[in-house]
């Protein structure tokens, strides 16, 4: 008869006297707020909780992981939560406590803590004229979306969020506490910028922030019986569209939830979203064929920079989500014609969001010193989301999402990327032979032991 080897056991009173932070396990008073992910879909029990009040406190808690034979992951808000699968043998780690900004305007530098969140970082810079590199949603941590990748409303224009980072602060799977940058661990520097948290914990991160002079953005929306005629208006805007210009199609069923703004709340709309990087005349007419069209909802205008922050309407707060993406190398007619029969009005989609967004310009341009995601090799990045009311939704979303997939596979890339991903994604999906192989080769030297607990498979 075979044994099963003891669980893996952890002595949290020896943790509690060592760490400044928060330790928590089953049945501790902060143990269910501490695990709770801002994705609420998703119910994970990891085997104990820290919320480290610095790196001292993350070097401990590496460390006696270790020693009790126990993973570790390590989440900022849990936007991602749905990635990690099953933490009963897993430490999580809650960098939500490591809070704080700094801009230094002069360098044109932000400083971001772990905890940090976009809405702490983009009125900081905009005081200054500057701009990061920020994401869709205010209450997205900086940290987990700038390793891995980071496509905002300026990507086209300035690249990957990862490939602005100058400097990186973690504790290794070892303990120790260093700092990565272009001079100094220069191999983990590339690796983390892009290949995400495998290598440690990033209690910091520094990056470029870029001047924003004049911006013209905002939101257009029609009912989503005109979906066909605006998606392919979209399309030929897209098609020879600056790279100032960065936009995105939604179909989008919005519940009738009080978070969602009154004229739009419990109804379904076809909405197109854009940032162009430039005056109102040439903005103007970028949009004139859009125009044309006679939105419902026409909101594009001049905006400062902090407008960005909430210009997609994503919820803030736990919200339960399911959610999907491929990376498209081509948008034909006939893929939205795809799109439309699965997804499209008339379907019975339970997809609340189908997003479309445009690539290319500087996200499919490789410098020099960019990290392990130098690149994201597709013309459009196609995003899902269902809201799971209960065993059934979450079955008819997941079917759904698929049946989307398989039917725009023949415009598709085989490539994922991470920030998209519904669910584990294997590492060699999400980069190119070359990169993957150099990022196996530093994953065996910084984590012999496979410590981390990651949302992808190395294979």
């Amino acid at each position: 008869m075979t044994v099963a080897p003891p669980a893996p056991t952890l002595d949290l009173s020896d943790l509690r006297a060592a760490c400044t932070g928060t330790v928590a396990g089953p049945g501790d008073p902060r143990y269910d707020e501490l695990r709770a992910p801002w994705n609420a879909s998703v119910d994970q029990r990891p085997a104990a909780v820290v919320e480290p009040a610095g790196a001292q406190d993350v070097s401990r808690a590496l460390l006696a992981a270790r020693a009790a034979g126990l993973r570790v992951a390590v989440q900022g808000t849990g936007h991602a939560a749905q990635c990690l699968g099953d933490l009963s043998g897993t430490l999580l780690l809650r960098t939500s406590a490591l809070t704080g900004v700094e801009i230094d305007p002069v360098a044109r530098i932000a400083r971001a803590n772990a905890g940090a969140l976009w809405q702490d970082v983009v009125p900081a810079a905009a005081a200054h004229g500057l701009a990061p590199l920020a994401g869709s949603s205010p209450d997205v941590g900086v940290v987990g979306y700038t390793l891995g990748g980071g496509i905002g409303y300026l990507a086209r224009r300035h690249g990957l969020a990862c490939n602005h980072v100058t400097a990186i602060e973690l504790v290794t799977p070892d303990g120790a506490v260093r700092r990565a940058d272009a001079e100094h661990e220069t191999e983990l520097f590339w690796a983390l910028r892009g290949g995400s948290g495998q290598f440690g914990v990033v209690t910091a991160v520094e990056f470029r922030l870029e001047p924003v002079a004049e911006l013209y953005a905002g939101a257009m929306f029609w009912p989503w019986e005109q979906s066909a005629e605006v998606l392919e208006t979209w399309r030929a805007l897209t098609a020879d569209a600056p790279d100032g210009l960065t936009s995105m199609a939604r179909l989008l069923q919005l519940p009738p939830f009080p978070e969602v703004p009154e004229p739009l709340r419990g109804r379904a709309w076809v909405n197109v979203q854009l940032a162009f990087l430039g005056d109102e005349p040439a903005g103007s007419q970028l949009v004139a064929g859009l125009r044309a069209l006679r939105p419902t909802l026409d909101v594009v205008g001049p905006m400062p920079i902090e407008g960005l922050l909430r210009l997609h309407g994503d919820p803030e707060g736990p919200t339960p989500g399911l959610t999907d993406h491929a990376l498209l190398d081509v948008l034909p007619g006939e893929a939205l014609d795809a799109l439309l029969s699965v997804a499209g009005p008339g379907t019975g989609s339970p997809l609340v969001n189908v997003e479309l967004r445009h690539l290319g310009g500087a996200l499919g341009r490789r410098t020099e010193d960019a990290g392990a995601l130098a690149t994201l090799d597709a013309a459009y990045a196609l995003h899902t989301v269902g809201i799971p009311a209960g065993p059934e939704a979450a079955g008819a979303i997941m079917e759904r999402s698929a049946a989307l997939r398989a039917a725009l596979a023949p415009y598709s890339s085989e490539r994922r990327y991470l920030n998209f991903a519904g669910g584990p994604v294997a590492s060699r999906d999400a980069f190119s032979p070359a990169d993957e192989d150099r990022l196996s080769r530093l994953r065996a030297a910084a984590d012999p032991d496979g410590l981390m607990h990651c949302g992808y498979r190395a294979a």
